[in-house]
């Protein structure tokens, strides 16, 4: 059977689509995927072993149509997306029958279950969403133990915990960890401020790859962490796929959807304000208090608890 998927856009969409994307494989037989979507939930996902082809949507209205055609027939096409991008691309696919993620229907839950039951009601089953996977990784940790750190979050400025505060994280902890501090190309200046914080206090063990991995590079990276501090972001739900030891910190988006999805060692820090979770890209009250309150002796609090 062949089968055609549009990806979510985020590194941390298309990693929680993956319970999802396996409840279709299960369901059918002898499945050849191919794989349609942003470049970097392609380079996430194309590992897969039902995958046989993979294509990275061009941003224009106007390439769409080429692209239909060139993709050619399909059994069945399920798309995580409910822009109205996504839904002319949608018309345009032949495909025998159609299937559209509407985000408007499924609400009030993890967002891992809002995609596993947009699967289940297209196919007319009830199965449990299962773990995170990503395939094409292979589990090798070092001798020495690596703390990951990861301080941006594409949503927006509300999300990001502070430098100083990471620093004074890594610090404490440098002595038993190395330090790996990640980000992309848009997070280079906060990351380059954690480094100058940790020269200050004399901290050496560490390398700084904010904006020097690729997609493949930062997923193989945080597989081998031994612990990881993060905001709620994508390299945070490719951590909870690997089970890696994680404090997450959260401000104005809302936990209960989008935390890391059935990590066994994994401690949500948040301050629980009556402001929270504004969902707003950046604090609409001007003072950021869910996240200038949280300290480092808070996340330094929670990995204690996680091995406690």
């Amino acid at each position: 059977m062949k089968l055609l998927i549009e990806l979510p856009t985020w590194l941390g969409d298309c990693v929680i689509a993956t319970p999802a994307i396996e409840n279709i494989v299960n369901f059918h037989n002898d499945v050849e995927i191919t794989f349609i979507g942003s470049f970097v939930s392609i380079e996430a996902l194309k590992n897969h072993p039902k995958v046989i082809k993979t294509v990275v949507l061009s941003k224009k209205y106007a390439d769409l149509y080429k692209i239909s055609q060139e993709l050619g027939n399909f059994d069945a096409f399920f798309s995580f997306r409910s822009s109205i991008r996504s839904k002319f691309l949608k018309f345009l696919i032949s495909a025998k029958k159609k299937h559209q993620f509407d985000k408007n229907k499924y609400q009030n839950r993890h967002q891992v279950e809002k995609y596993n039951d947009f699967i289940n009601d297209s196919l007319l089953i009830d199965v449990t969403a299962g773990k995170l996977k990503i395939y094409g990784y292979n589990i090798a940790k070092s001798k020495k133990k690596i703390l990951g750190i990861n301080p941006g979050a594409s949503y927006g400025s509300a999300k990001r915990w502070y430098p100083q505060e990471f620093a004074r994280v890594a610090s404490e902890l440098s002595k038993k960890y190395d330090i790996v501090i990640f980000g992309g190309a848009s997070e280079i200046d906060i990351a380059n401020d954690i480094e100058k914080e940790l020269i200050k206090n004399n901290v050496k063990n560490y390398k700084n790859l904010a904006g020097k991995t690729t997609i493949s590079e930062l997923i193989s990276k945080i597989s081998r962490l031994d612990l990881f501090i993060t905001g709620d972001s994508g390299p945070m739900h490719v951590a909870a796929a690997f089970q890696v030891p994680t404090v997450a910190i959260f401000g104005p988006t809302k936990d209960k959807e989008t935390s890391q999805w059935r990590n066994e060692k994994s401690i949500i820090v948040k301050k629980n304000l009556e402001c929270q979770p504004c969902m707003k890209r950046t604090c609409p009250l001007k003072h950021h208090n869910c996240m200038k309150l949280i300290k480092a002796v808070d996340v330094l609090n929670a990995f204690k608890d996680i091995y406690s």
